[in-house]
């Protein structure tokens, strides 16, 4: 999917996220954040699958529907609902864990349970490849 319908689609699910943070405010389960961000995507006309399973291969082994993504938005974008204090390292490393297994290419972390929606927004990229071209990248 091109870069402009994948920031079409962040776009309108951080939009949801921020008009559900400031309507219910943190400190609710992950599960209710969830399900109304799921519906409120739903209403915008995005196809939204939640709990979704993660089926892959290591090491010879096959692991079957035991990883499930919180939520999957177009088919291309996971969303991984938090709902604590403060973000951990770990968070982020599940997410793109999840986006190499899942082989998709954006992940939004969004966690509910900071003050603000800003402060608990990170959003993920798998393999991106940069639109410049080398010579006009600040940091190569």
């Amino acid at each position: 999917m091109a870069s402009a319908g994948l920031d079409a689609i962040t776009g309108q699910i951080v939009d949801a996220a921020f008009k559900l943070h400031v309507g219910l405010g943190p400190g609710l389960l992950e599960s209710v954040y969830e399900a109304v961000l799921a519906r409120e995507l739903a209403r915008r006309g995005l196809t939204v699958a939640r709990q979704v399973p993660i089926s892959f291969d290591y090491d010879g082994m096959h692991f079957h529907e035991l990883v499930r993504v919180d939520l999957l938005v177009e088919q291309t974008v996971i969303i991984e609902v938090k709902s604590v204090e403060a973000h951990h390292p770990v968070h982020a490393k599940q997410l793109l864990t999840y986006l190499r297994l899942a082989d998709l290419p954006v992940g939004l972390l969004i966690n509910f349970g900071m003050p603000t929606l800003k402060a608990g927004l990170r959003r993920l990229v798998n393999r991106f490849d940069p639109s410049a071209s080398p010579r006009l990248r600040a940091n190569h």
